[in-house]
């Protein structure tokens, strides 16, 4: 018989306006108290919220969506023992991420939604502009002090999944809106893409991207690809690498168009993806 899984690391994670309890657990899994679930999105694993979800998740555009299955609020719940010894029952991270996903592609669909639900779907982007989901790790992990104790072969591994062994054949991965938005908020003359970049962009994209992409990414790419034969990008694995970076992207990209000048899009990605204990590149005037 299986034990119950129990609390190793417990803090508060700041989430814009809001802040969860995070828990790691003995099994290696990172949650939230099930309550947070609420406070955050206003739904819980309730008859009525999951009713509401799964008639969602019923609708023609949405039941063969892969997100679907993320309307099931209580499959994603899990009972442990905290570090007072109570039981408490937690949701898990990603599915956390994965919820406000199937939110957002509901109201992309122009599915109707109650307003309960459109309140939840306007949460939700608010949390998937904060944040990546390899960043919640991180960020659970350095509120709850797991991080001091985190061992080397656990970073290998999430390297592992991000970075591949093997070279990938070069494929265009960076749009061109991200490099033309710097242009715009540099106040730097636009000429396309056909038309040699500054090195200092180089260096903005490590910052803006690689460096708030996952843990010891950047590092790790310089050490496989030192003289730059290559480009990072193509080091990262299809399944976990790719998706990520096109996620923060776009994310970057997000802010950026929001952003009327170069030193306010700095303060919302500090805000949103920021960096733990590193001389930022991005305040500097190079050019």
């Amino acid at each position: 018989m299986s034990s119950v899984p129990y609390s190793t690391h417990e803090g508060r994670v700041k989430l814009g306006k809001w802040f969860l309890h995070a828990f790691n657990l003995s099994d290696g899994r990172r949650v939230f108290d099930q309550n947070d679930l609420g406070a955050v999105l206003g739904l819980d694993a309730n008859r009525q919220s999951q009713s509401s979800l799964a008639i969602v998740a019923r609708h023609p555009l949405m039941r063969q969506h892969v997100l679907s299955k993320s309307a099931n609020l209580k499959s994603a719940l899990i009972c442990f023992t905290a570090l007072s010894g109570h039981t408490v029952r937690g949701f898990e991270a990603d599915a956390l991420i994965e919820l406000c996903k199937f939110l957002l592609k509901a109201r992309e669909l122009q599915i109707a939604l109650s307003r309960k639900l459109l309140r939840s779907a306007q949460a939700a982007e608010s949390l998937v502009v904060s944040l990546a989901n390899v960043g919640l790790a991180a960020l659970i992990d350095e509120a709850t002090g797991f991080q001091q104790v985190r061992k080397a072969d656990a970073l290998r591994a999430l390297l592992d999944k991000y970075l591949k062994k093997e070279l990938a054949a070069w494929t265009k991965e960076f749009p061109d809106e991200f490099y033309e938005q710097i242009y715009r908020l540099k106040r730097w003359n636009w000429q396309g893409m056909s038309v040699n970049r500054p090195q200092v962009v180089g260096r903005y994209t490590n910052d803006l991207i690689y460096e708030r992409l996952a843990p010891g990414i950047l590092a790790e790419l310089e050490r496989l690809n030192p003289e730059r034969l290559a480009r990072h990008h193509q080091w990262l694995t299809d399944d976990i690498g790719h998706p990520a970076l096109a996620q923060h992207l776009h994310a970057v990209i997000a802010l950026m168009r929001v952003s009327k000048t170069w030193d306010k899009f700095c303060d919302l990605l500090h805000q949103a993806f920021p960096l733990k204990g590193d001389q930022l590149l991005l305040g500097l005037d190079d050019v």
